[in-house]
């Protein structure tokens, strides 16, 4: 290596400085760079994540949901994007009613219900004639009882058939209770405004 002729003031002559100890390594960035743009003026990676999370769950984020009073899209923003930012979100606290137990568990009973009313209308089709209909009453009235019944697809509409009634009577139970309360609440809200 040749010696450094340029010579910084207040050095003293004769002391030789190696080329190396003068240049600085030049460092790259993480994330690379754009001719022409400082790194400053990249993206964040902050928002370089948002984008990579919008691509991978923006479709799943896209879907609709299913509430009691229908359903909820979730906000677009101007690129045709879900938005995320705190302007596509919903006051829960203000739209939200207070939260039901007894409607809840009414509504995962509706849920079972509607289940085993599939498997009734199954088992039903397996069955031919109007004889079914008959057994069904005469359990329904009490005249017979289940261990009444010996033909295996019988009972299984026999089983399913008292099962979904039970399941609609808690049910009803749940939604009369559910009324109830929210009636007293509101008779609680009336005497606080008298």
């Amino acid at each position: 290596m040749e010696p450094c002729i340029e010579m910084e003031e207040g050095a003293e002559e004769g002391v030789e400085v190696a080329e190396c100890c003068l240049l600085q390594p030049l460092r790259s960035s993480n994330y690379g760079s754009v001719e022409g743009l400082d790194d400053e003026e990249l993206a964040d990676p902050d928002e370089l994540e948002r984008q990579v999370m919008l691509q991978e769950w923006g479709p799943i984020m896209a879907l609709p949901v299913k509430t009691r009073r229908g359903w909820i899209q979730p906000a677009v923003d101007e690129s045709g994007g879900v938005d995320f930012g705190a302007f596509g979100t919903v006051d829960f606290a203000r739209t939200m009613p207070e939260f039901d137990k007894a409607r809840y568990k009414a509504e995962k009973v509706g849920e079972r219900l509607r289940d085993k009313l599939i498997m009734l209308s199954i088992v039903d089709h397996r069955l031919p004639g109007n004889a079914k209909h008959l057994v069904l009453k005469y359990l329904r009235l009490g005249i017979i009882d289940i261990g009444h019944i010996v033909n295996d697809d019988m009972l299984a509409l026999a089983k399913l058939f008292l099962e979904t009634r039970r399941l609609q009577e808690e049910m009803l139970q749940l939604r009369e209770r559910s009324r109830q309360l929210k009636q007293h609440r509101l008779e609680a809200w009336l005497e606080r405004l008298a």
